[in-house]
């Protein structure tokens, strides 16, 4: 009899990069590269498709990833989407959200998602923690402030009830927050380098400017996010730390 593996990390991809970024491969590539895991370490299902969302006994984790799409528009493959979200985080797998998939997760458990009465936020900006996040799992070993790359128009306008607001960001008050102990949201993009943030910044060039910014300097102030990062890989420890789940795929 073959031994149990460890079980994988499921990646939901919601969306896809913008077409000057797709060389560099889908957003699933991108998030387990940042993760420090291996394709055999890793199941994809593209829900943004219709592809079938697996039952979560059995994983380690769930990631799911940013979109272009918005959680206002109550799609149908998004709203199924944000069911399942709703039923893996009320059983206790440990999950993580990233931007469309953060505030997918905060619309799942009841809170609010809406257009950012501040306007797009996008490039690398500086997000301060709050003091609930010097306990948290993911967030304890982070500074107080540190640099993240976003891209986003919408955001958690209200946080789920039960929910902890970990960090902000001088546009966005709701940047990271955990509901449980075992589901966390985050506005930024701790997958993105470099040349993801600037590829976006110039495909969002026209967007910036109606919202009073100027790409060319948005897009030379972007810088390496090393801590933002990290986050990826603290939360693949930190799932791989909660016990109980083999897998015999």
């Amino acid at each position: 009899m073959n031994a149990a593996r460890r079980a994988p990390f499921l990646i939901v991809e919601t969306g896809q990069p913008v077409d000057s970024l797709k060389r560099y491969g889908r957003f699933p590539h991108w998030i387990r590269v940042a993760a420090g895991l291996s394709a055999h370490e890793v199941v994809e299902v593209n829900a943004e498709r219709g592809d079938p969302l697996p039952a979560a006994d059995g994983l380690a984790g769930v990631i799911v990833s940013g979109s272009a799409a918005f959680v206002t528009d109550r799609a149908e493959w998004s709203e199924r989407t944000a069911g399942w979200i709703r039923d893996v985080a009320h059983a206790g797998t440990p999950l993580l959200g990233i931007c469309y998939g953060h505030q997918l997760l905060a619309h799942a458990l009841g809170g609010q998602v809406d257009y950012n009465p501040a306007g797009r936020e996008s490039g690398t900006v500086f997000i301060d923690l709050h003091p609930p996040a010097f306990e948290d799992p993911l967030f304890a070993a982070m500074p107080s402030r540190f640099a993240a790359h976003a891209t986003h128009l919408q955001t958690v306008l209200r946080p789920p009830e039960g929910a902890t607001v970990l960090a902000r960001s001088e546009q966005d008050g709701c940047h990271a927050f955990r509901w449980g102990e075992q589901a966390w949201g985050v506005q930024f993009h701790p997958e993105f380098a470099t040349h993801h943030m600037r590829g976006y910044v110039n495909a969002r060039a026209d967007c910036l400017r109606n919202h009073g910014r100027c790409p060319r300097t948005v897009a030379r102030e972007v810088s390496a996010a090393p801590q933002a990062r990290l986050l990826l890989r603290r939360f693949v420890q930190h799932a791989r730390g909660t016990p109980g789940r083999p897998w015999h795929g």
